[in-house]
């Protein structure tokens, strides 16, 4: 019974994001995705069941589909992460495998049933070095396609830290997880256990399509291409001045500040940034966050806070990064535990909860917001408050 379940829910599910309004690239691949895997539970089924025999038109056709989803895996997981290419032909190329697999099987596919189903019977008899070949393939794409995935992954969690304050909804961390469970299923199917490979994918399919259905949108703004050495770029100013003109003696004096300053010069002469703009810059940042407290806004990404101060993301991204040595994220979150610390200290604050505000201050987690106090303090917020003799609300 769980493998009819394994394929009605599979195709449910597929059905079920094709109907999602405004679909997103990431929707489409794991609809096709999801078909694929009902399709290969289902030849599976007969295949297993021994109901294949009474469909010999359809014996042969599962033999590939196991190269097909570690390539839908990585596509899905660059489709979250805004990393498929421009020219989404080039996706097919990760499916010459098993187009090349078909095209060697079309000498099994027309022969007739009686053969079809002797080589069945006999274990893939005339067929033994293709099951072996075929077989490395399937180990090979997916340990190549699982940790392909994962160095994605990997490289969208340190892009995320440096354009959003909040990383909770799409550190995407569960996709490793997904990545896991396909090293599962293939497990259980090189070791050849028929009962555990159906229990894992049924459970891989409820796992993927309740993440799938649930994911939102990461770069749901449109985010800057990086700038590139030499270019030239122009920014709107809002409170400081760009041009304005740099006096140099004939002789300048040399000094050690002359010596770092020149070396500043050099580091944002790349970026098209200059020393005097980064200062302005970081002089405004400062004032803003200090006279408006953007931070406690819990969705804050680099985009909207440059936005408000009227430069370019990646401008804004280089002076935090250099004058206040955190990325995005940990800038953002420091203020929002010193805005926590600063709060919880009036007494007319401490009524109410840790969680209540944790969520003034910009938090929008109860385990964020842990985890990041203890990495700014060392202790828990708890064990903070008893430390100043306040008592925690309930």
């Amino acid at each position: 019974m769980r493998y009819i379940t394994g394929i009605v829910i599979a195709f449910f599910l597929a059905g079920l994001l094709l109907s999602k309004k405004n679909k997103s690239t990431a929707d489409k691949l794991l609809s096709a995705w999801l078909c694929i895997i009902g399709l290969h539970l289902t030849l599976f089924y007969f295949v297993f069941t021994g109901k294949m025999l009474q469909f010999p038109w359809l014996l042969g056709w599962e033999i590939p589909l196991p190269l097909v989803h570690g390539p839908f895996l990585y596509l899905y997981s660059a489709a979250l992460v805004n990393r498929l290419p421009v020219n989404r032909k080039w996706t097919l190329l990760h499916f010459i495998p098993a187009a090349l697999t078909y095209l060697y099987l079309i000498g099994f596919f027309v022969l007739s049933a009686e053969q079809k189903i002797f080589v069945y019977q006999h274990e893939g008899r005339g067929y033994e070095t293709f099951r072996l070949i075929s077989l490395i393939a399937i180990i090979i794409s997916g340990i190549a396609y699982i940790i392909w995935s994962n160095l994605l992954l990997i490289k969208h969690r340190k892009a995320i830290v440096n354009q959003f304050s909040s990383t909770d909804k799409i550190n995407l961390k569960w996709l490793q997880y997904l990545s896991f469970g396909i090293g599962a299923i293939w497990l259980a199917v090189i070791m050849g256990s028929d009962e555990v490979t159906f229990t894992v994918v049924v459970l891989f399919i409820l796992f993927m399509g309740y993440f799938g259905i649930k994911q939102v949108g990461i770069f749901t703004e449109s985010v800057p291409p990086k700038i590139n050495e030499g270019s030239r770029l122009e920014v709107p100013v809002v409170a400081f001045q760009y041009n304005q003109p740099i006096k140099q003696s004939v002789e300048p004096e040399v000094t050690i500040e002359s010596v770092f300053e020149s070396s500043d010069k050099r580091k944002y002469s790349r970026s098209g940034l200059s020393v005097d703009m980064a200062e302005n810059l970081h002089k405004e940042l400062v004032q803003l966050m200090e006279r408006e407290k953007v931070y406690s806004e819990s969705e804050l990404s680099l985009a909207q806070l440059a936005k408000r101060l009227g430069v370019h993301p990646n401008y804004l991204s280089q002076v935090i990064n250099e004058k206040e040595r955190k990325n995005f994220y940990d800038y953002i979150n420091t203020l929002r535990i010193e805005e926590f610390k600063r709060l919880i200290v009036n007494p007319s604050n401490q009524k109410f909860t840790i969680l209540s505000l944790a969520y003034e201050v910009g938090f929008n987690s109860k385990s964020s917001f842990n985890r990041y106090f203890k990495k700014e303090t060392s202790k828990s917020p708890s064990e903070y408050l008893r430390d100043l003799n306040i008592v925690e609300q309930e």
